[in-house]
């Protein structure tokens, strides 16, 4: 495969390792106003690194862009005319829909947008896939990719907002959650960083097992609380406190300020 990596910045440099790593590319245009510190990656042989976004476009099949949303309009209208029928565009900025894209660029071109989260750079990251009715054609393409990177799922775009919800956004929410066991373990007597590693890993291989066995995560909690014992008084005392209301609530009202951010 012929890929560009459009905005080679934090995002787009997390996409390049996954794919080079995993010989997912034949050749591979990196693109960033100033190159000099991506430069390194030209070690790879099949690695041009350039602030020639129009050179990226004529020498990929497949493009995909991790730029800024105020940079996307002007990327795309300086790119439209160098577009042909062989072009995959994977969009990878927030809240730019689909039919924005179209409007520039035309609907007779092959358009999907993905939505990765930060653990993307580690290989594990949740990803969304939505197209446009042609772009239904490249989406295992797509696919193919960030599967490179960790699991995805194609979704409509009306669902991307939400996605991005439980999956970015869910990524901090996780995060929490850990630090809250770490400290919790900190209070029982481990130091902090023994406190955090037994948090983390603990955390790894309960969605580990939720992943592997496809289990529904009752049955898994079912196997670890016994009558009267200390596991079933810890549930019920943080069920009391409001865990999961508070987890909900959460959800939505971070949906809800996504959607107005839209409408604004």
């Amino acid at each position: 495969m012929k890929i560009a990596i459009i905005g080679a910045g934090n995002l787009g440099l997390a996409i390049a390792k996954g794919i080079l790593h995993s010989n997912g590319a034949t050749t591979m245009y990196l693109t960033k106003r100033n190159t000099k510190s991506i430069q390194e990656f030209e070690k790879y042989g099949n690695v041009t690194v350039t602030s020639d976004n129009q050179e990226a476009v004529k020498n990929s099949d497949i493009l995909i862009f991790a730029v800024q949303p105020g940079q996307f309009v002007s990327i795309l209208e300086e790119s439209k005319d160098l577009l042909t029928e062989k072009h995959v565009l994977i969009s990878t900025i927030t809240g730019f829909s689909i039919p924005k894209i179209e409007d520039i660029i035309g609907r007779d071109k092959f358009i999907i947008r993905s939505m990765p989260n930060t653990a993307i750079s580690v290989g594990k990251s949740m990803t969304c896939i939505c197209s446009n009715e042609l772009g239904k054609k490249r989406v295992d393409l797509a696919k193919a990719i960030f599967n490179r990177m960790g699991h995805t799922m194609e979704i409509p775009e009306e669902q991307m907002q939400a996605a991005t919800v439980i999956c970015a956004s869910g990524i901090a929410f996780w995060m929490r959650l850990i630090r809250a066991t770490t400290q919790g373990a900190i209070q029982l007597g481990f130091d902090a960083k023994e406190a955090q590693e037994l948090a983390m890993h603990t955390c790894n291989g309960a969605a580990s097992l939720l992943i592997e066995s496809g289990s529904h995560p009752e049955e898994e909690i079912d196997r670890v609380t016994t009558p009267k014992g200390c596991t079933i008084e810890g549930l019920n005392e943080m069920e009391h406190q409001g865990l999961s209301s508070s987890l909900i609530r959460g959800i939505v009202s971070s949906f809800e300020k996504i959607s107005q951010i839209r409408k604004g």
